[in-house]
């Protein structure tokens, strides 16, 4: 992906988040990693209406270079790009957002995971979501949780495309913004339908349903 073309996607994605409420007010960043540094999304910037030209553009240090100030969440978004790239080698995108559904599951008591496997595509399209105990927005301690989980998940051969933290909201990556924005959109749905059978939580899917996704489709539960 060109520079120029993930300026544009970036955009573009972060108009139909917003658009249909993935993301609110200067909620959410986004990023991309290019072969040479990175862009993101500037601080306290709303996703529904960003300009192509006024994206941060970090070095491959993460040094920043133009456009408007970086999201200061660049920290963690490089943590996850260096573990998750060591079991995704085309991992190009990251994004962050503060889905409803997905946030009010971790109101309530939770587990080590955000979700069962409830749903096939969920099983397919999003797989394990750890939940990160709750660290003020930007803190360091998030961005080493994170990357800690993503490497032990992928040591037992488990590759995360998802990551929760907790009161604040899921990051997702994959190989490219489209791609990353599909994955949330599983993810929220998922959480929004185990939030609408709260009265009676439905059962996750079997073993034997679940080897049948992995043989059928590759899915990596």
């Amino acid at each position: 992906m060109t520079e120029a073309h993930a300026r544009e996607e970036i955009c573009r994605v972060g108009a139909s988040l917003f658009a249909r409420g993935y993301v609110h007010a200067t909620a959410g960043n986004i990023s991309v990693r290019l072969d040479d540094g990175f862009l993101i999304t500037p601080t306290d910037a709303c996703l529904g209406f960003l300009d192509p030209a006024r994206l941060a553009r970090l070095d491959a240090q993460g040094r920043q270079i133009s456009g408007d100030r970086a999201s200061k969440t660049i920290a963690l978004h490089q943590r996850i790009y260096a573990a998750a790239r060591a079991f995704d080698a085309q991992t190009a995108c990251v994004i962050h957002t503060h889905s409803t559904h997905c946030v009010a599951l971790t109101l309530l008591p939770q587990g080590a995971e955000l979700l069962p496997p409830i749903t096939p595509y969920f099983v397919m399209k999003v797989g394990h979501v750890p939940v990160i105990p709750y660290h003020r927005p930007g803190a360091p301690e998030a961005a080493e949780a994170v990357a800690q989980t993503i490497t032990r998940y992928g040591a037992k051969g488990t590759p995360l495309r998802a990551v929760m933290l907790t009161r604040l909201g899921p990051n997702v990556w994959h190989d490219s913004p489209a791609a990353a924005m599909a994955t949330l959109e599983e993810l929220e749905e998922t959480a929004r339908l185990r939030l609408l059978s709260w009265q009676s939580p439905p059962a996750a899917l079997t073993a034997a349903q679940i080897d049948e996704l992995r043989a059928s489709f590759g899915a990596r539960w």
